[in-house]
């Protein structure tokens, strides 16, 4: 489980209501946390379907959750694609979906993977390491208009020209630190109290390699037609961004259902205090009629 703990795991339990019998989509496997939780409480027949697009989560999970044997089915692909998946493992009208898009800790922490601005490594930023493009291939090429676009639109970043301006100076960029010393040309240093001047950046990055907004409006879409009538969807987000989409479709969604969070959920300061990745996590279910 590499010291994972899951994140708002009652409050996910709470709306997914798993029971015995039961058959689930864990759309984002990463460390397996919530899977784990769903299939003990399904026991001793429910079935979890587990999607995730990082070929290593999967090699992982298929270790620490071999004692479920045949109740947990991996499979490798973006869960942007969960409807067909679903059709082809038999977990169509299943009984509820889950997709925790916090970006796994095996990612970060993972200085070869070039996610963190901590670490330094390659700057890839790739969730899936068969696609082709990486962060390097965007901030070496993008013109420094489409830099700032980027960094503004994905990374909420109010200095974006500036900095696309001092990324377009620095190249070539090939390493994190690369990238970290030409955002920090423009912004200084971190100052105690504040986030990361690379933060934005890094998150805008990430999120346009990986196409990130565009697959979860495609993975709301699916998963609400995947689940049975009651059956329910439920989404934890970490920025603004994701939340957005994810509350507009639960209000406007072409199949029929409710919003079962009126306002958002987020952690207690108790699960804050034990597990900082809380604090910006935000939780949204939705019911099918």
């Amino acid at each position: 489980m590499f010291g994972h703990i899951p994140v708002l795991l009652d409050e996910v339990i709470q709306f997914l209501e798993p029971k015995p019998g039961g058959r689930f989509v864990d759309a984002t496997l990463g460390a397996a946390g919530h899977t784990r939780a769903i299939l003990e409480r399904t026991a001793p027949d429910g079935m979890v379907l587990a999607i995730d697009q990082d070929e290593s989560a999967l090699a992982a999970a298929k270790e620490s959750l071999q004692l479920f044997g045949s109740r947990v089915v991996l499979v490798h692909a973006n869960f942007r694609q969960v409807a067909a998946i679903a059709a082809q493992q038999g977990f169509a009208d299943c009984d509820g979906v889950l997709a925790d898009l916090g970006i796994s800790s095996m990612m970060v922490d993972d200085a070869s993977r070039g996610f963190s601005f901590m670490r330094e490594g390659p700057l890839d930023m790739r969730m899936d390491r068969t696609q082709p493009t990486t962060a390097a291939d965007i901030v070496n090429t993008a013109s420094e208009k489409e830099l700032a676009d980027i960094i503004y639109t994905f990374g909420e970043e109010r200095r974006s020209r500036p900095i696309a301006r001092s990324i377009v100076r620095s190249r070539p960029l090939q390493q994190t630190t690369d990238l970290v010393h030409a955002i920090q040309r423009v912004t200084g240093g971190p100052r105690h109290g504040h986030i990361h001047p690379a933060t934005r950046t890094f998150q805008a990055l990430r999120i346009y390699v990986n196409d990130e907004l565009k697959n979860l409006e495609e993975f709301l879409d699916s998963s609400m037609s995947v689940v049975r009538s009651g059956g329910r969807v439920v989404v934890i987000t970490f920025h603004s961004l994701e939340d957005r989409i994810v509350k507009q479709r639960f209000r406007s969604s072409v199949v029929p259902g409710r919003p079962l969070t009126k306002k958002v959920v987020t952690g207690s300061e108790e699960e804050v205090r034990r597990n900082p990745r809380a604090r910006s996590a935000k939780l949204r279910a939705w019911e099918r009629s």
